[in-house]
C-alpha cells in the first residue's frame, strides 16, 4: 500500500513538472547518468544512550560509523533550458554503531539504505558550457536495520525494515564536455525513517557523468531554379538545373550552443567558392531561429551562431573585411506553423532555425 501512495505522488509530481515547462526546440531530449561518492550518516546518539539508561544502563559510550560511499543512477528528460525531471535509484551505503554499556556490555546496530527518487531540477546558466542547479523532489527508500548484544546487553528484536517517502533536496553545477557528455558535483539530502521510529539526515556529496541522446540533424531544403526562357535572337543551350543549400542550424551547431560542428563540408565548399574569382566583395551571414523562447534570448542565440559562422570561414582564410555578421531572431520565418501538438509544431518550425549566406549561392551542375 505504502508503494502504491508513493508511486501515485511521484506521477503526479512528474505530470505537474511536464505541464509547467514551455520546451525549447533546441535545449529538450533524453539523458543518462551514474554519480558516486561518499555519504554521511546523522547518527542520534542521545535517543541510543537515553534507552540505555532507561533499560537499567548506568554507563554508555558509542562510536560511530557514519560514513560510506554511496552511488546512484538516473535517467531524465530535459523539458528545456531551465529545467528537467529525473529519477533513478539510489544506494546510499551502510552505517552502524557500537555503544558499551556498564553492567559491562555492547549494542551493536546497523542500517542499509537503499530506493527510488524522482526528482524536478532547475539550472542556471553562466555560460554555454557551465551551470548551477538545484532540486527537489521525492525519495522512496528502504531501511533495513540488524541490532546484536553481547555481555549484559539482550536484544529482543534483532532486525527491523522500513520503507517509506520523504523529502529530498539538493544542488550542484555542471559543465558540458561535448553535446552528448557533461560532468556534474553535486550535494543531496535525503530525509530517511531508520525503521526504529527516528527520522534523520542522510548526506550524499558526489560526482558523476550524464550522457545526452544525441538530437537529428533537420534535413537540407532544396530550391529548384527554372530553365532560362530561350529567345529566338540568340539562341543559347538550356542552362543547367542548380541547387542552393540552406544551412540547418541543427546541423551547424551542437546542443543549446553556438559551437560549430565538426567537419562541415558545406562550409568547406563555400569558403572554396569565396576565394575563386568573380566571388563576392561582400558575404552577409544571417543567423535566425524558430519562434520558441523569449525573444531576448532567440536574438542573442542568432547572433552567436551568425558570429560562429563567420569565426569558422575566416578560419578558412577569407578575409574579415568581406564578411558581416548578423541575427534577426524568429523573423522572416520560412514556414508558419500553428500544430497543438508540441513535437510536431517544434518539426513543423524546423526550417526556420537556420543560418543563410545572402548574396552567395554555392551553384552545381546536376543530372537532367
Amino acid at each position: 500500500m505504502k508503494f502504491i501512495k508513493a508511486s501515485g505522488m511521484l506521477g503526479l509530481i512528474s505530470l505537474t513538472a511536464i505541464i509547467s515547462s514551455v520546451t525549447q526546440a533546441d535545449d529538450a531530449g533524453w539523458y543518462m547518468g551514474a554519480n558516486i561518492g561518499q555519504s554521511t550518516a546523522d547518527i542520534d546518539n542521545d535517543r541510543i544512550t537515553g534507552n540505555l539508561l532507561d533499560g537499567g544502563f548506568s554507563e554508555i559510550m558509542i562510536e560511530n560509523d557514519d560514513r560510506d560511499t554511496g552511488y546512484k543512477l538516473f535517467g531524465g528528460y530535459q523539458l528545456n533550458r531551465n529545467f528537467a525531471l529525473e529519477g533513478g535509484y539510489f544506494d546510499l551505503g551502510e552505517f552502524s554503531y557500537t555503544a558499551t554499556t556498564m553492567p559491562a556490555g555492547t549494542l551493536d546496530g546497523h542500517m542499509k539504505l537503499r530506493g527510488i527518487n524522482l526528482d524536478l531540477l532547475g539550472f542556471i546558466p553562466f555560460s554555454e558550457k557551465f551551470s548551477a542547479f538545484g532540486r527537489v523532489g521525492a525519495n522512496y527508500a528502504e531501511a533495513k536495520d540488524h541490532f546484536s548484544g553481547t555481555g549484559a546487553v539482550n536484544v529482543l528484536s534483532p532486525r527491523a525494515d522500513e520503507r517509506d517517502t520523504n523529502l529530498k533536496l539538493g544542488a550542484g553545477v555542471q559543465y558540458v564536455f561535448t553535446d552528448a557528455l557533461a560532468m556534474r558535483i553535486e550535494a543531496e539530502r535525503y530525509r530517511i525513517n531508520d525503521a526504529v521510529g527516528n527520522k534523520g539526515d542522510i548526506d550524499l556529496v558526489s560526482i558523476g557523468l550524464v550522457y545526452r541522446f544525441g538530437v537529428k540533424s533537420a534535413p537540407i531544403a532544396v530550391v529548384q531554379k527554372p530553365e532560362p526562357v530561350r529567345t529566338p535572337v540568340a539562341p543559347t543551350p538550356p542552362a543547367p538545373r542548380t541547387e542552393k543549400y540552406t544551412l540547418s542550424a541543427n546541423e551547424l551547431f551542437t546542443f543549446d550552443s553556438s559551437a560549430v560542428r565538426q567537419p562541415q563540408a558545406k562550409l568547406d565548399e563555400i569558403a572554396t567558392a569565396l576565394k575563386g574569382d568573380g566571388s563576392p566583395d561582400e558575404i552577409v551571414i544571417v543567423g535566425y531561429t524558430d519562434r520558441l523562447g523569449s525573444d531576448d534570448y532567440n536574438q542573442k542565440l542568432s547572433e552567436r551562431r551568425a558570429i560562429a559562422v563567420k569565426d569558422y570561414l575566416m578560419n578558412k582564410g577569407i578575409e574579415s573585411s568581406r564578411l558581416r555578421a548578423e541575427g534577426r531572431g524568429e523573423a522572416d520565418p520560412v514556414v508558419m506553423c500553428d500544430e497543438q501538438n508540441k513535437a510536431a509544431l517544434i518539426s513543423c518550425l524546423s526550417p526556420n532555425r537556420r543560418v543563410e549566406i545572402e548574396k552567395m549561392t554555392i551553384v552545381r551542375e546536376v543530372t537532367p
